[in-house]
């Protein structure tokens, strides 16, 4: 935008200055020309005052320009120039202008007892255009000061709307990767405060319905207590001790997972968490082990040295590591090597999950698709989280064979 405007105000500036310099350039160069034949017509009257006078001679002397009498005898007195139709024109009786090799010729009649003499001046080209040029350079420079100064002010006026417009685009940006505490700074002209204005009213009221939704989820999550509390005193009214306990210790498990549930949707509506991906990702491989070995599979882990803070929850990122590692599990063959790979980005950290089975249909990504008989819900949850801290998930096949699955998170 600040580049078509210092386009549109430079095109607009050189316009009108051209209508307007361009005619006054010719009107300087007139009267200029102006001058110098009234000049030379001048010094010519003054001559021809002295004609038929014995001053003739010290009258043409006083005049610093190139003079030419011609008597009516057909003698000349002064500079020596050739008598041309303009000069037996005026020996008529008129004065008259004429051009002349560099420059003009100004011929004034005389009378005097003898006949009609004529009185020429010559006026070079040089003295017709004296001034012009420098006159001419002077409103050159002008101009190009004036369309210079424009372009700068257009400038700074542009840069007056596009600075806030900048600041909108990349207030929505951050509201897009789920920074819901983003507000735009109003300023620059009216219009674009009022967006501002709009757009903060926006961001404020997606925070207080997404918090509204999460706090229903949680009370929702917290009515099934009410059902869990009858199972539980179903369970304890069985008379199989046995069958007692099972029963109790699934209640337990669905108690705990109810919980969980309203303590995730409380502590999103609080904010974004953050945790230490290195930490989790070891934890998670960790688990995880016991069963790979337990099927003979091979696993190498790769992880950065030192902390790796990323923009996720770490129960969040537990699930999503989970979640990957049970799908090699799931969809892949016993012995079937994997490798898990942590490692810093420049957007934050990246989490790669490899396998070495038959790999799988990158549309899989889709809620709810899933080729082994499962929910296929995991994936869609990893990639929902990565997008919640802005970044992405992408599925591939390498060359080698298998799958790999990369995360990408950002940094806290």
């Amino acid at each position: 935008m600040r580049r078509w405007l210092a386009l549109l105000v430079a095109a607009t500036t050189s316009l009108v200055l051209i209508a307007l310099l361009v005619p006054m350039g010719l009107l300087i160069r007139a009267v200029a020309e102006n001058g110098a034949m009234s000049r030379a017509t001048a010094a010519a009257e003054s001559v021809a005052v002295a004609v038929g006078t014995p001053d003739l001679g010290l009258a043409v002397e006083q005049i610093s320009r190139p003079v030419t009498v011609f008597l009516p005898d057909g003698s000349t007195m002064g500079a020596a120039a050739p008598r041309s139709d303009a000069v037996r024109l005026a020996a008529t009786g008129r004065s008259v202008t004429a051009a002349a090799g560099g420059g003009r010729e100004v011929l004034v009649s005389a009378q005097s007892p003898e006949g009609t003499a004529v009185i020429r001046v010559f006026v070079p080209d040089a003295e017709l255009m004296k001034g012009v040029r420098e006159a001419w350079a002077a409103l050159a420079v002008l101009g190009l000061a004036l369309v210079v100064l424009g372009i700068v002010l257009a400038d700074r006026l542009a840069l007056a709307v596009t600075r806030p417009v900048d600041g909108l685009a990349r207030v929505s940006h951050r509201l897009a990767g789920g920074d819901l505490s983003a507000r735009a700074e109003p300023g620059g002209p009216p219009e674009v405060r009022s967006v501002a204005l709009a757009l903060n009213h926006l961001a404020g009221r997606i925070d207080e319905l997404l918090a509204a939704e999460r706090e229903s989820v949680a009370d929702l999550s917290h009515r099934l207590r009410t059902p869990l509390t009858g199972l539980r005193l179903d369970a304890e009214s069985l008379r199989d001790p046995e069958e007692a306990a099972r029963v109790q210790a699934r209640v337990d498990a669905l108690e705990r997972a109810v919980s969980a549930v309203i303590k995730e949707a409380r502590q999103r509506t609080a904010g974004r968490e953050s945790c230490d991906a290195t930490a989790v990702v070891r934890e998670r491989v960790r688990f995880w082990s016991v069963l790979a070995e337990d099927q003979g599979r091979e696993v190498s882990i790769s992880l950065p040295a030192g902390p790796l803070p990323v923009a996720v929850g770490a129960q969040e990122l537990a699930a999503c590591v989970d979640a990957l590692l049970g799908n090699v599990f799931a969809h892949t063959p016993e012995g079937a090597a994997m490798s898990v790979r942590l490692a810093p980005h420049p957007s934050g950290a990246l989490l790669a999950v490899q396998d070495a089975g038959p790999g799988f249909d990158p549309a899989l990504l889709e809620r709810g698709n899933s080729a082994g008989g499962s929910t296929g819900l995991g994936l869609d949850i990893a990639r929902r989280t990565a997008e919640s801290s802005g970044g992405h998930l992408i599925v591939s096949a390498p060359s080698e064979g298998g799958a790999l699955v990369e995360m990408l998170l950002t940094a806290a």
